[in-house]
Order: C-alpha cells, then sequence, then structure tokens
C-alpha cells in the first residue's frame, strides 16, 4: 500500500548572486534546481519546487516560500536541518512544516514584501557591491516619500511592468512602501572602537526602500524604486507619479533598478483561508 502522500512548506533565504534566478531555466544554475535536487537526494524522489515568487537573477530572498509534494516519513519539522546538508552555503533553509494539501506557495499568497537596498555613497564599499545599488548622485528624500504616496493603493501598474502585459490584469494593491534612512553596520565601516564613534558620518549612508502588496508584476519593484530615484535627482517631480499611472505607458516612468539591490523579504498566507488555484 503507498504511504500518503504530504504537502511540505519550505522557508528559504538565498544569495542570488550566483544564480540566474529562482526559475529552472537552461542558461545557468538556479536555486529551484539545486533545492530540488536535495530534495531528491533526500528523499529518493523526484519532486516539483513551487515558489511563491520567480525571483530574477542577481535578486535574494529572506524569506521565500516553496512547497513540494512527498511520500516519505521524514518527520516535516525535520526537512531543513536535512535538506541543508544538501545545499551551498548560500542558500538556507530556515524552516519546514507539513501544510494543508490546498496549499499552493504561489496562489495561497496575499501578499509579499520586497525590500530594495541603495547604497547611497559616491565611493561604495566592496563588500556591498552584489547587494546595494550603489548611488553616489544627491537625493531629494521628501520628494522620494511624497512621489511614494500616489504609488500606494489599488492603481493599474502598466507603467511599472516589463513586457506588457505578463498576467491577466496588471491591477495590484500596494498596501504600504517606506522609504528609510539606515546607518552602515559599524563593522562595515570606518570605526574607532576606542572612543566608540564613527569616523565617518554615515546616518544616511543606506537607503532602504520596502514595499510590501497583493501581488507584483514582472519588475515592478525594481521600476517603481527606479523611478523614485529619478524623482529624488530631480528628473521627475512626485506629481509625474500619478502621471504615469494615468497613462499606463512604461516609457514614461523611470528606468529599472539593478537586480542586486533587490530582497523578497516576506510572503503571508491566510491558512484558515486557502486561495485555490485560479
Amino acid at each position: 500500500m503507498p504511504l500518503p502522500t504530504r504537502n511540505i512548506r519550505l522557508t528559504l533565504a538565498y544569495d542570488g548572486s550566483n544564480y540566474v534566478g529562482w526559475q529552472i531555466q537552461p542558461n545557468g544554475v538556479t536555486v529551484q534546481q539545486l533545492v530540488q535536487k536535495a530534495i531528491s537526494d533526500l528523499t529518493g524522489e523526484e519532486t516539483k519546487l513551487i515558489a511563491a515568487g520567480r525571483t530574477d537573477s542577481g535578486v535574494h530572498a529572506l524569506g521565500q516560500v516553496a512547497n513540494f509534494q512527498t511520500s516519505s516519513t521524514i518527520p516535516a519539522e525535520k526537512f531543513a536541518s536535512a535538506l541543508q546538508s544538501r545545499l551551498p552555503e548560500d542558500i538556507i533553509a530556515r524552516d519546514s512544516e507539513e501544510v494543508p494539501e490546498r496549499f499552493h506557495a504561489t496562489y495561497s499568497a496575499v501578499r509579499k514584501c520586497y525590500r530594495y537596498l541603495i547604497h547611497h555613497r559616491e565611493i561604495g564599499l566592496p563588500f556591498l557591491r552584489n547587494y546595494t545599488w550603489r548611488f553616489g548622485n544627491e537625493l531629494d528624500l521628501h520628494k522620494m516619500r511624497e512621489a511614494a504616496q500616489h504609488i500606494v493603493g489599488t492603481h493599474d501598474f502598466r507603467c511599472f511592468e516589463t513586457q506588457y502585459p505578463n498576467k491577466a490584469t496588471s491591477v495590484r494593491t500596494v498596501e504600504h512602501l517606506t522609504i528609510e534612512c539606515q546607518s552602515m553596520w559599524n563593522v562595515w565601516s570606518a570605526f574607532d572602537f576606542e572612543n566608540q564613534q564613527s569616523k565617518v558620518a554615515d546616518s544616511d549612508e543606506v537607503l532602504c526602500i520596502e514595499i510590501s502588496a497583493d501581488g507584483f508584476l514582472y519588475n515592478m519593484v525594481r521600476a517603481i524604486t527606479g523611478t523614485l530615484v529619478d524623482v529624488g535627482r530631480g528628473r521627475y517631480q512626485p506629481d509625474d507619479v500619478q502621471r504615469m499611472l494615468e497613462e499606463g505607458d512604461r516609457s514614461l516612468a523611470g528606468p529599472t533598478a539593478p537586480a542586486h539591490g533587490l530582497y523578497l523579504v516576506s510572503v503571508d498566507y491566510d491558512m484558515n483561508n486557502l486561495r485555490p488555484k485560479d
């Protein structure tokens, strides 16, 4: 008698620098490829790993969510540690648990949060080159925040979508968008530990743009980031963002920010009301 199939949910963190994205493709190594192989090596089963979001080449994740089906008798909470010994150091299985059969990492998601990091310095640090967008021009944060308010809410976001149309609809609801300055962690900056003071005025050295929504279009976060940066440098005025949304023309908005500053932070689910597959 065959063993019953279980649905296992994984929470993954990874450094996307060495991968051509999440999804398996013929032109390079992907995160999905390595995690699926680790599952196969562990269970002896061929399985398909479903992810909440297909991050692009160079994009990182703090809380990617994925699920797979298995007949293995390994306790659900043990999968994370068992897989870790079969994964490279830049991919971490943070957590594993059994979830209902209806759970689908993509279609059951109700909210995703992304973070974009900008190293706001004319001269950057080599340690951060794969993890932030170094941008040395002066930025008007007040205008960027003013522009960001036009993005919050329910809109047709096709002006921030690469290769429109990619989805049945470009309407999404952005629940929050914040732009905050963060100081550089002291061990990465010039710091006088004896006198306990920084040798660099670093209070605004890292610009953190964080956005959560019920869903995102292809390159939407990076296009929004590029547009907000162009507002900050004076190429656009805050009210221009409203015009971009109304006209729905990608060519009117700013550039797509580099991939390596982007992080998938978290994915939320309503486990009491799982969405069925569309």
